[in-house]
């Protein structure tokens, strides 16, 4: 069997128009990395940024199952350069995973390294612990827990409810983790609220702005499980929409506003607009029509795969096509048992859906599917998609792009190999640097 170095090479030499950093990170992102105890950090009282968890676990394994990874945290994030493929500056999004061919560990000469079967292939960097971390609310809660920041500093993820209410195995879509993580961390006596209280939020970010004083923080997102009743006695977009409403009156215009939620009706929809968001993420998860159903159970049973793509259709009008960006997850197309089983189909079924709404001028984004232990599709597909998937999906992506003379969508930082900060997938690092 051929060793994931010669996968990795060898996928290189047959796509040379996806860069290098991309094949790395969508390996490292699809398949996890292991850590030696001396990468790991000292949660927040050391001087790297650990993983906060700020939505899904993003792990191969469960915390009992991470051992020292669970205990001393890994880093949010880590910065590849140089190596042998002489790669350009690529942030990626930590997926710990102990049995990976990659392994982030030290040097004869001390220096931290990126390995793949036993060889050092980038120089790693790991980002430091920034100024608003070392400072807590009022209440004691850490800034990390209540606001924590992605994509090395851009982005201040919001989740507000910690948990889903499709619930269970007919409503729960089969590649989420979203309420085993909610459980794990409580489980482990760590800190992890439910609903963050508006006021928290508010003190969070003012922290973050006071200290952040190079303006790192560009952008927020309010996300968390969908609402298919009420939350506090209210719905989705008032839920949500609240958070937005009481962040843009005490700072005005100081960050890019998103949300991710569901696709809700064009009145709801309007509500988000006039709360203060700017950039609506109403995610379609996968294309197919049959994967969706199947996937997304309670998506398909509340609203519908149709009545959704409606929607984000009917939201352009509301926020402008450029500024609706759905996300899917890429990879779960060639999930076990329903998917495709030729990666050639399954570009095929993702570019469909990709033509659908960027010939209307919505560029959606993904995010590369983390096979999480707990969900059904993570059982059953350990190793995820073929990494072959996901640097077709690269060229797909680029070439529908251009064809509709679509440009690199607002609030994910810049574009382009060597500048991209986005960490969860490699579609900014594929772009070119012209389209930001």
């Amino acid at each position: 069997m051929a060793s994931r170095t010669d996968l990795v090479e060898e996928l290189m030499s047959r796509h040379p128009q996806v860069p290098r950093e991309a094949v790395i990170k969508e390996d490292l992102l699809r398949g996890g990395l292991a850590f030696d105890d001396a990468a790991l950090t000292d949660n927040e009282n050391g001087s790297v940024k650990p993983k906060s968890y700020f939505i899904f676990s993003f792990d191969h394994r469960t915390l009992p199952e991470l051992g020292t990874a669970a205990l001393r945290r890994p880093p949010e994030e880590i910065v590849l350069t140089g190596g042998p493929y002489e790669l350009r500056r690529t942030v990626v999004s930590v997926r710990t995973n102990p049995s990976s061919p990659y392994r982030v560990g030290t040097d004869g000469d001390g220096r931290l390294r990126l390995f793949l079967d036993g060889r050092a292939i980038a120089d790693v960097g790991l980002p430091p612990m920034p100024a608003y971390y070392r400072h807590t609310l009022a209440n004691g809660k850490s800034v990390m827990e209540v606001a924590p920041t992605i994509q090395w500093g851009y982005l201040i993820y919001l989740t507000a409810f910690r948990v889903c209410q499709y619930f269970g195995a007919k409503e729960e879509c089969q590649y989420c983790d979203i309420n085993h993580n909610w459980r794990q961390h409580k489980q482990a006596g760590r800190p992890y609220t439910g609903v963050k209280p508006v006021d928290e939020v508010l003190e969070a970010l003012e922290i973050i702005d006071r200290y952040d004083t190079e303006r790192a923080s560009q952008a927020y997102t309010l996300t968390g499980g969908s609402i298919t009743s009420q939350v506090n006695g209210l719905a989705e977009a008032d839920f949500y929409g609240r958070y937005a409403q009481a962040i843009e009156e005490r700072f005005p215009g100081r960050w890019i506003g998103k949300v991710v939620a569901q696709a809700l009706p064009r009145a709801d929809v309007q509500r988000f607009h006039d709360y203060g968001i700017r950039i609506y993420h109403p995610n379609y998860e996968v294309w197919d029509k049959r994967l969706f159903e199947l996937y997304c159970p309670g998506k398909e049973r509340y609203v519908g795969r149709e009545e959704w793509h409606r929607r984000i259709l009917d939201s352009a009008e509301v926020f402008g096509p450029r500024n609706v960006i759905p996300n899917f997850v890429a990879g779960v197309e060639m999930a076990a048992p329903h998917g495709f089983t030729s990666v050639g189909e399954a570009i095929d079924s993702t570019t469909e859906g990709l033509e659908y709404f960027m010939s209307r001028g919505i560029t959606p984004r993904f995010t590369t599917w983390c096979p999480e232990p707990t969900t059904p599709l993570g059982r059953t597909n350990p190793e995820g998609a073929p990494l072959e998937y996901h640097v077709r999906l690269l060229e797909a992506y680029r070439a529908t792009m251009d064809a509709h003379g679509l440009s690199s969508p607002p609030g994910y930082g810049p574009a382009g190999p060597g500048r991209a900060v986005f960490s969860v997938s490699s579609f900014m690092d594929t772009l070119s640097a012209e389209a930001s």
